[in-house]
């Protein structure tokens, strides 16, 4: 899987972006057809400690899914987005199954005619 990390208006170290390769990565285990990755990094400018933000957009067959996550670190923001990502891949799969599963019993059904 190909995982593109783009930080905005600053330079992020080495030791983050293999952290957030190493997370990303393990998308892969759960669902096996993700084409790419683009992760977003952003400080922005609030008095308040959770100015982290991390943005991923997940490339798969038919669609994106797009998860935020806003935290006091990059790794905790990241963490934040992965657990979304993991549950809207959930969802996705569940998703066309039902659409697969649904789509065979009208076939079947219309074999019987």
């Amino acid at each position: 899987m190909n995982i593109n990390v783009q930080s905005i208006r600053f330079d992020a170290d080495q030791k983050l972006i293999d952290f957030i390769n190493k997370k990303a990565g393990k998308l892969s285990q759960f669902y096996d057809q993700i084409i790419g990755t683009e992760c977003y990094l952003r400080l922005e400018n609030v008095d308040d400690e959770d100015n982290k933000i991390v943005e991923f957009k997940l490339n798969i067959p038919g669609t994106q899914l797009f998860a935020k996550g806003q935290a006091k670190s990059f790794e905790e923001a990241t963490d934040i987005a992965v657990e979304s990502l993991k549950r809207q891949i959930d969802k996705h799969k569940t998703k066309t199954r039902t659409t697969a599963s649904n789509h065979k019993e009208i076939l079947s059904q219309e074999d019987e005619f």
